[in-house]
């Protein structure tokens, strides 16, 4: 580390006296001319867990619902998931740290996280509309170059896209293309096989009037149009052509007023959704013939997809696992409508999507959505596996169906780390799935001179570890990053980071 390029660019980017931030679920969020210094350093710590994990880390910078004045800042783990809980102190650490304190965090952070700084690093930054984005965007370049790390700027994504180009990046190819175009292509192709499986039928079926809270959504599904047939028809409202970002719109807005957000003209029975300012909540709603306003809010979401995905499953007659996940903010009425009318068990976790997702990830098929429209389902690898199986296998009519229409859903979800890919027997030291895993593992182990290497799923933390040994520790290294590449191509780009020890 440039001990000397560390104090020149710091000092670019001062820490205001007496200001303490804390890292949460939304990484770091407050008025925007207080961040410089944040984004800065969350630039070298991006490089710090690239290293650490051998793989590509995102960073975006946004403040999603808030006010256009406010900003802030999230990182992105290799698999497109939020950033490991342990990390997450880290980054409260080094944010807070005074200027002549930075380099001393710094080798604190290498030594508790085993940071080799002499490894490559890499980044994808991303950032929304707001006036201040585009600035805080260039002092985390500032941060990542002082660790000499490599750096692709997307410049204006939605938060979603970011973390599908670096899943993409980190499972090569196999999750997506790690491009705006790829992206569209995926979701899109995905979305139109659903629509043709679905047997509904009408102009207004097609119709989607979308409040894209005077955000990055209403760039990027302009960009995303064009992917998908004339008889879809996109109706982009709040473009922020004309009005502040979050100012009397978006997912938030909608949802705590429980009204339409301005600048959207519904008519009866017209299909609404709005987005919020990065994109990655969404809520849908609409008026009765009477004029009364209906809001279909993350509950209801979760409890629709479960509706749809009971059915799916039903007809495949897999003995699948399901379950929602909600937390103790959800509606009781939903909660009750979930266990005693569809039977489908609903567990309560703390408040926040790492707990959400963490515990979806339990289930073959696990769903979860907060009230304010984050959420998402998950699908555990071996479900996933059988289903396009059954997509390619399947004789009965019936059964083959349901099964596209349940890989046409995974395709349209991002799926993340899952450690339970990894099963082990011989005291852990052999791969019993996914299949393919040992044979490629003997197969790297024969290329090094009295080599071994063994994984296993962290008992502790949802990563992967990967043991090597050989006769230098230069080959150690290379038989354990040969290892981690087969973990992530093998496990689909479901496994979690993969972690020598």
């Amino acid at each position: 580390m440039d001990a000397e390029a560390l104090r020149k660019y710091s000092a670019l980017h001062p820490k205001p006296a007496g200001l303490t931030l804390q890292y949460g679920t939304a990484g770091f969020r407050t008025k925007a001319e207080q961040l410089d210094h944040i984004v800065f350093r969350m630039g070298l710590l991006a490089i710090l867990r690239s290293k650490a994990v051998t793989a590509t880390i995102g960073i975006m910078v946004t403040a999603s619902h808030n006010p256009e004045e406010d900003n802030g800042v999230k990182l992105v783990d290799p698999l497109g998931e939020m950033l490991h809980p342990s990390w997450e102190e880290y980054a409260t650490q080094l944010a807070n740290a005074e200027e002549r304190e930075l380099q001393k965090v710094i080798m604190e952070i290498c030594q508790k996280a085993a940071v080799n700084l002499h490894k490559d690093a890499s980044v994808f930054i991303g950032r929304d509309t707001r006036p201040s984005s585009e600035k805080l965007s260039q002092s985390v370049i500032d941060g990542i170059q002082v660790l000499g790390g490599q750096y692709h700027d997307y410049g204006l994504v939605t938060t979603p896209q970011l973390h599908y180009m670096v899943c993409c990046q980190n499972t090569q190819g196999q999750y997506g293309k790690a491009t705006l175009e790829g992206y569209y292509e995926k979701l899109s192709k995905a979305f139109m096989e659903l629509i043709k499986q679905s047997h509904c039928s009408g102009e207004s079926q097609r119709h989607l009037k979308i409040d894209c809270a005077n955000g990055i959504g209403a760039l990027k599904l302009s960009e995303m149009k064009p992917y998908f047939p004339q008889e879809v028809l996109i109706h982009i409202y709040n473009d922020g052509t004309k009005e502040k970002l979050n100012h009397l719109c978006g997912a938030d807005f909608v949802k705590v007023h429980q009204k339409p957000p301005g600048g959207l003209d519904m008519k009866p029975n017209e299909r609404c959704c709005s987005f919020d300012g990065d994109a990655d909540r969404i809520v849908y709603y609409y008026k009765d013939t009477a004029g009364h306003f209906h809001l279909i809010d993350g509950d209801k979401i979760a409890t629709l997809i479960s509706i749809f995905l009971k059915e799916l499953l039903a007809k495949v007659k897999q003995n699948f696992k399901m379950a929602v996940v909600q937390t103790a903010y959800a509606n009781g009425n939903s909660t009750r409508y979930l266990q005693e009318t569809l039977k489908v068990p609903v567990h309560c976790v703390k408040t926040g999507v790492k707990h959400l997702h963490h515990k979806a990830q339990e289930f073959d098929v696990g769903v979860y959505f907060e009230a304010n429209g984050h959420g998402t389902v998950l699908f555990s690898k071996a479900a996933e596996t059988k289903i396009r199986q059954l997509v390619k296998e399947e004789k009965d009519d019936e059964k083959r169906e349901a099964a596209m229409m349940l890989e046409n859903m995974i395709d349209l979800i991002n799926q993340v780390a899952d450690r339970r890919v990894i099963d082990t027997t011989d005291a852990e030291r052999r791969a019993l799935t996914p299949p393919g895993l040992q044979e490629k593992i003997d197969a790297l182990v024969k290329k090094y001179r009295l080599s071994r290497a063994f994984v296993r799923p962290s008992g502790t933390e949802d990563v992967v570890r990967i043991y090597a040994e050989a006769d230098t520790q230069e080959n150690a290294d290379a038989l354990a990053h040969e290892v981690s590449l087969a973990v992530f191509h093998l496990a689909g780009g479901k496994g979690a980071p993969p972690q020598p020890i």
